[in-house]
C-alpha cells in the first residue's frame, strides 16, 4: 500500500515512515475497497453479475484509483452486453494507469475489429428502436427488433429481459420462461428476472395439472377413425343409438316448421322496413354526411397528433444513438493518440447538451468529463488566444464565441470569463454582461478583474 501524502511504501504501522502522516483512517478506507473488490469477484465467478456491480461500485466509492476493481468491473458489463458502460470504466481505467494496464487488451479487442464495433452500434440502435416501438404500442414490431438485437448480441441482458417481459404482456408463458431462464444463465441473482420468473411460474400450469389434463381423454381407433372418449364415458350403441337418431330426426323437423314459416313472413315484412328505411336514409343523407366529415377532421387530428408525438420520440433516440457514437469516436481518438487535443474536442461539442444535462446516463458522463478533462487545458489555451485577439480587434462575436468556450474547457480561467463579459458589454448585450460580471465576482472574489467587475455593474445598473 502506498502513501497519499509521499508515495512511499506503509508498513504495518499506523503513521507513514517517509513522512510522518497518520494513515490509519486511510488503511481503514483501502482495506474496505480491496473487501468490496473480494466480494465482487466471487460473486462474478458465479456468475451473480448485479451483486458484483453493487460491490464494485462500493470498492470505487471508496477508491477511484482501484484499478483492479474497475476493469473487473468493466468485463461485467460487457458481460451483461452493456459495452458503453465497459468501454467508459476502461478508458477512465487507461487514464488512471496508462502503462502495465489490461484494459489496453480489453480496448483493443474491440477496437481492432471494426466488424464487431460496428455490431454493438447496430445493436443500440436497435434496442433504442425497439423502446420506441414499445412507446408507440407497437409490440410486434418491438418483438421483431429484438429478436435482431438478442441475434447480433445474445448476451444483452436488458434487451431479453424486454423481450420476455412482452411474451408476458402476451400470456405467452412458455416463451417468455424460455427467455428468463436464458437470462438466469447471464445473471444468476437479477432481481428483475428473478420477480419475472416468479409472475412467469405462478401462470403456468404445474407438472401434476397438464398430467391430470392429459388423462382426461381416451383415444383409441375405430376403422380408420381416430375416437377421443372423456373418461368415465362409453360408447353409445345398439338400440339406444337407433332411438337417439329417430329423436334427431322428430327435432329437427319440428324446429323447421317453426323455424322455416316464420321466416316467410318475416321476410314479407322485411321488404316493407327495407322501403321505409330508403326513404328515411334519403332524408338523413345530408345530416350523415355532415356527421362524416366531422369525424374524418377528428381523426386526422388525432393522427396528426399521434404522428407528432412518434417524431419526437424518434428524434430523442436518434439524439442518444448520435451522443453515444460521438462519445465512443472520442474516447477511441484520445485513447489511441489519433488525433490531436482540438479535434477531440470538436468531436465532444457534437453531443447535444440538452442530452448530456439530463438523458445522459453517469457512465456516459464520467466518461465524458474525463475526456474534457484531459483534453482541456490544451483546447483552452487555444480557444482563449483566437477569443482575446478578436476582443482586441473588435471582433465581438468571435471573441464571445471563443471565449465562452475558453472558460468551458478550463474553469480556473479567470481573465478568459473577465474578457467574455467585457465582449458583451462592448457588443451592447447589456443582460449577459451583468451576469457575466457576477459570475467573475462570485468565482474569482478580492483580485482587481472582481474589483473592475463591480465598478461596471454599477455603471452599467445606473
Amino acid at each position: 500500500m502506498i502513501c497519499y501524502n509521499c508515495g512511499c511504501r506503509l508498513s504495518e504501522k499506523n503513521f507513514c515512515t517517509g513522512c510522518g502522516a497518520d494513515v490509519t483512517l486511510y488503511k481503514k478506507i483501502m482495506f474496505a475497497s480491496n473487501r468490496f473488490y473480494n466480494e465482487g469477484l466471487d460473486k462474478a465467478s458465479v456468475r451473480d453479475l448485479s451483486g458484483a456491480i453493487t460491490s464494485l461500485r462500493e470498492s470505487l466509492k471508496l477508491n477511484k484509483n482501484n484499478i483492479e476493481a474497475r476493469n473487473l468491473l468493466g468485463l461485467v458489463y460487457y458481460e451483461r452486453g452493456e459495452v458503453v458502460a465497459a468501454l467508459s470504466e476502461w478508458v477512465i481505467s487507461k487514464n488512471i494507469k496508462e502503462d502495465k494496464n489490461i484494459a489496453d487488451d480489453y480496448i483493443n479487442m474491440i477496437q481492432n475489429n471494426p466488424g464487431r464495433l460496428d455490431t454493438f452500434n447496430q445493436t443500440v440502435k436497435k434496442y433504442n428502436q425497439a423502446l420506441l416501438y414499445c412507446q408507440q404500442d407497437s409490440l410486434d414490431l418491438a418483438v421483431i427488433q429484438l429478436k435482431k438485437v438478442l441475434s447480433m448480441n445474445p448476451r444483452f441482458l436488458q434487451a431479453r429481459q424486454l423481450l420476455s417481459l412482452l411474451y408476458i404482456n402476451n400470456q405467452d408463458w412458455d416463451k417468455a420462461k424460455k427467455e428468463l431462464d436464458k437470462c438466469i444463465k447471464i445473471d444468476a441473482n437479477n432481481t428483475m428476472t428473478l420477480r419475472y420468473i416468479k409472475e412467469v411460474e405462478a401462470m403456468m400450469p404445474s407438472e401434476e395439472e397438464r398430467v391430470k389434463k392429459k388423462k382426461e381423454a381416451i383415444v383409441y381407433q375405430s376403422g380408420n377413425d381416430t375416437v377421443i372418449q372423456p373418461v368415465g364415458k362409453k360408447e353409445i350403441v345398439g338400440f339406444q343409438t337407433l332411438l337417439n337418431i329417430i329423436i334427431g330426426v322428430v327435432i329437427g323437423v319440428g324446429v323447421a316448421w317453426y323455424l322455416v314459416v316464420p321466416a316467410r313472413v318475416q321476410h314479407a315484412q322485411s321488404q316493407v322496413n327495407e322501403q321505409l328505411k330508403s326513404v328515411s336514409e334519403q332524408l338523413d343523407a345530408k345530416t350523415v354526411q355532415v356527421d362524416e366529415l366531422t369525424q374524418q377532421i377528428n381523426d386526422l387530428t388525432k393522427e396528426k397528433d399521434s404522428l407528432s408525438s412518434s417524431l419526437n420520440e424518434a428524434q430523442g433516440v436518434n439524439v442518444a444513438v448520435e451522443a453515444n457514437t460521438d462519445l465512443i469516436e472520442a474516447a477511441l481518438m484520445y485513447m489511441n493518440k489519433t488525433a490531436d487535443e482540438q479535434t477531440i474536442a470538436e468531436e465532444l461539442e457534437l453531443i447535444d447538451q440538452d442530452y448530456l444535462d439530463s438523458d445522459a446516463t453517469e457512465s456516459f458522463k464520467t466518461l465524458y468529463q474525463t475526456i474534457l478533462e484531459a483534453v482541456g487545458p490544451v483546447v483552452a489555451k487555444s480557444y482563449y488566444n483566437t477569443g482575446y485577439e478578436a476582443f482586441r480587434t473588435e471582433e465581438y462575436d468571435t471573441a464571445i464565441e471563443n471565449l465562452e468556450k475558453a472558460f468551458k474547457y478550463d474553469a480556473t480561467n479567470g481573465e478568459a470569463l473577465y474578457n467574455l463579459a467585457q465582449s458583451y458589454n462592448r457588443s451592447g448585450d447589456t443582460d449577459k454582461a451583468v451576469e457575466t460580471y457576477k459570475k467573475v465576482i462570485e468565482l474569482f472574489p478580492n483580485t482587481e478583474k472582481a474589483r473592475k467587475s463591480e465598478n461596471y455593474i454599477k455603471e452599467l445598473e445606473g
